[in-house]
């Protein structure tokens, strides 16, 4: 018997309406079915369907690219410094850590970089909002409320965020942040 022969048989029909869905994935079987006209057909308005959301991500070469810019700059100022890139969920997209950076500098970058993207404005405006007593936005576990985050947007949203960390200043990690956003700012629309 072959692995044609060893496989069920599977009927599936549309019945009255109904448009069904079949998936066999490792042996196992789905089953999914719904109304035909619940789902408008998106392609007819040239739009994604309503339960689907499109969104705009930053690619590997522009990561790499800032990245890179944020690395030149930090030389340009003698700093050792870790530069890292999340994407809009606040994943690793890209981690550089510089000759002689201490071992602080991967984490600080990664939160850095992660409460920018997550806030979509630079670090050095939140400090404000992370003092006092009691909970604050502080408590949010991955963050870090230094300066040296930035936002990178697209569409007037973030879609990924710069960290940098190492300089003995945060306001030195955030202009090499920002030097790493001018070398795609011009290609984010």
């Amino acid at each position: 018997m072959n692995d044609m022969q060893r496989r069920p048989r599977i009927r599936v029909r549309t019945v009255a309406g109904t448009a069904a869905g079949l998936a066999v994935v490792a042996g196992a079987v789905a089953f999914s079915a719904g109304t035909a006209s619940a789902a408008p057909d998106a392609s007819a308005a040239g739009r994604a369907p309503q339960a689907v959301q499109e969104v705009r991500t930053l690619n590997t070469a522009a990561a790499t690219a800032i990245a890179d810019a944020a690395q030149k700059e930090a030389a340009k100022q003698k700093q050792r410094v870790a530069v890292a890139i999340v994407d809009r969920s606040g994943d690793l997209r890209v981690l550089v850590k510089g000759d002689g950076a201490g071992p602080q500098t991967v984490e600080s970058a990664k939160r850095k970089a992660f409460t920018a993207v997550s806030f979509g404005q630079p670090t050095s405006r939140l400090t404000g909002g992370a003092t006092g007593n009691g909970p604050t936005v502080r408590d949010i576990p991955g963050t870090l409320f230094l300066a040296g985050g930035v936002p990178v947007a697209s569409g007037g949203s973030p879609i990924a965020g710069i960290g940098v960390g190492g300089a003995p200043q945060g306001d030195i990690d955030e202009s090499i942040a920002q030097a790493g956003l001018r070398a795609v700012q011009g290609q984010l629309g």
